[in-house]
């Protein structure tokens, strides 16, 4: 989704400065960190929002992101996507001051999965839930559903 990469893209760089301003040795995490945290501040927000639709959606958001992470670590090594900024790469620097920059593709792939999952868990929550609030499964017969829960809210 090129507009949402993009606007993803812009959140990974601003955050290399902005945390930089309180760690110099921190600044290379700031990118990624960036990108974690706006989509779990949605989530978070339509959650105490009582909006089930708002936190899927910011929970695939974060899935999507966590796809975009993956690529930047199996990167590390080889170095062959286009960076923004310095040119310094992310994830060599990061794998490397951890000691496991011969992980990165295994390290990409669990992100990658932990990303699927999180895509996949929010969309099958989200239909089940509205699915035990229409009345089309078998939920409702077990469970006494809240006038609450019947107008889009949580459980």
């Amino acid at each position: 989704m090129p507009l949402l990469d993009s606007a993803n893209l812009a959140l990974h760089e601003a955050g290399h400065p902005l945390v930089g301003i309180f760690s110099a040795r921190a600044t290379v995490y700031g990118g990624t960190l960036f990108q974690l945290v706006f989509p779990l501040a949605a989530a978070w927000h339509f959650r105490r929002a009582d909006n089930a639709v708002g936190m899927a959606t910011a929970l695939v958001w974060l899935g999507e992101n966590l796809f975009n992470i993956a690529r930047y670590m199996a990167d590390a090594r080889v170095q062959e996507l286009p960076l923004v900024g310095s040119g310094d790469h992310d994830w060599t620097e990061i794998f490397g001051r951890w000691g496991v920059l011969h992980l990165d593709g295994r390290i990409a792939s669990l992100t990658r999965g932990c990303g699927v999952l999180l895509m996949a868990g929010a969309v099958l929550w989200l239909y089940r839930r509205w699915r035990a609030d229409s009345g089309g499964g078998h939920a409702q017969s077990t469970k006494k559903i809240s006038p609450r829960a019947r107008n889009g809210r949580f459980r």
